[in-house]
């Protein structure tokens, strides 16, 4: 293994201000508009274009988008507190937190052991009498099983929220994420693959689930304050009246960031190219690594299902010996590359009454998964430098580690 003599900044996520962000900044600055203006509008119709959708409706962040798009199916559809909405064992815990915060009930289903996205054939046992909606999460930029999850949801009478807040601008089966559920929700914060700083979206072809989706994220605004046939942007300011007709939210967001986020879709192509070069390298060195200590092969490396494309949001690996994950941590941390563990939910106090026993896959991935950088800003030094890394840790002279 290469010697490592210094170390180097990977981190998971990246930002870099191009000419035609600041310009796009500079336009709304000079506007003296900062609200909700046409970039915002402009924004939100390229991106629902994007993702095979006629809607999309901008917020604060993907959290909000899924706030939101879960009370407008339960307002629209007249579901009950206590409902129940099945989400996937291993997810970011926002998942998790909007059905709580819209008083229904979350029923946790394990996810596939490759793609770590929800298993769609454990779903049926967890769906009961009031549940009303399954949640898949498309997990690291790769879908989940979309097209099997609409056909489960078809066949019992269920809504679909597509939790699509870590990938954009890639197909399952042919149709792009954000074009399989009712709703699909997306994010903009930093280290995703569009980044305004703060940001969502939520997607749809319904016009009743975009005007709800809209009136909430402006206080539950009346929706004859809103302009269907602009994405049901608020209506001008002159003459208008405040009419509240749910119980809403301030989840708004400014021009800047529909600026920022306006700017990056014109590059769209270029960023895929790269994050998918950057897995394809990562992957053959740790391939390489596997293959110097075949007893053990210490990592088991991402998998692309059959019909998906992925935008390789982040680089998800798990080593396939317990017990060893906060070494290899601590070791990559001490020398620049950032780490973060793959998204434990069910072992968090939040959630103390789940046991971690019933989701054996997701239990694993709380023990051994962590996931690296993927980012478009990697140069190829930077990936040689932290397969290095990942190298040194398994080699025999790395003290108290694998060998």
């Amino acid at each position: 293994m290469t010697a490592i003599d210094h170390a180097r900044a990977v981190g998971t996520g990246t930002f870099r201000a191009t000419p035609h962000m600041r310009h796009l900044v500079k336009t709304v600055l000079d506007s003296g508009r900062i609200s909700y203006g046409r970039l915002s509008l402009a924004f939100e119709k390229r991106f629902a274009a994007l993702h095979g959708c006629q809607y999309a409706i901008l917020s604060n962040s993907g959290t909000s988008a899924l706030q939101v798009a879960l009370q407008s199916l339960k307002e629209i559809h007249h579901w009950s507190d206590g409902d129940r909405v099945i989400v996937p064992a291993t997810t970011f815990v926002a998942t998790a937190n909007i059905v709580l915060h819209n008083r229904m009930v979350p029923t946790f289903v394990d996810v596939d052991p490759e793609t770590y996205n929800i298993d769609p054939a454990l779903i049926p046992d967890a769906i009961t009498d009031n549940t009303r909606a399954i949640i898949p999460v498309s997990l690291f930029g790769q879908p989940a099983n979309l097209s099997w999850v609409r056909s489960i949801a078809d066949h019992n009478g269920l809504k679909v929220i597509e939790d699509s807040c870590e990938t954009m601008f890639v197909r399952h089966e042919g149709r792009p994420v954000g074009s399989w559920g009712e709703i699909a929700c997306f994010s903009t914060y930093v280290a995703h693959l569009l980044v305004t700083g703060v940001g969502g979206l939520s997607t749809t072809n319904n016009p009743d689930y975009a005007a709800k989706m809209r009136s909430l994220v402006n206080h539950g605004m009346s929706l004859d304050c809103l302009n269907p046939g602009e994405n049901f942007s608020p209506q001008a300011m002159a003459g208008r009246r405040f009419r509240f007709e749910s119980a809403g939210h301030s989840f708004r967001i400014t021009e800047l960031e529909a600026a920022l986020g306006l700017a990056q879709l014109d590059g769209v192509d270029e960023l895929l190219a790269v994050r998918r070069r950057n897995a394809r390298h990562i992957t053959a060195g740790l391939e390489n690594i596997n293959r110097n200590y075949p007893a053990r092969e210490p990592f088991q490396l991402p998998t692309v299902a059959p019909g998906n494309e992925c935008a390789w949001m982040m680089y998800p690996i798990v080593l396939r010996q317990g017990g060893r994950k906060e070494s290899l941590m601590a070791h990559l941390n001490a020398h620049g590359i950032e780490t973060r563990d793959m998204l434990p939910l069910i072992n968090q106090p939040a959630f103390r009454y789940l046991r971690q026993g019933d989701y054996p896959v997701s239990a694993n991935l709380i023990e051994n998964g962590l996931y690296v950088g993927c980012h478009q800003d990697l140069a190829p030094e930077d990936i040689g430098y932290m397969v290095d890394c990942f190298g040194r840790w398994c080699s025999p002279d790395y003290q108290g580690i694998y060998l």
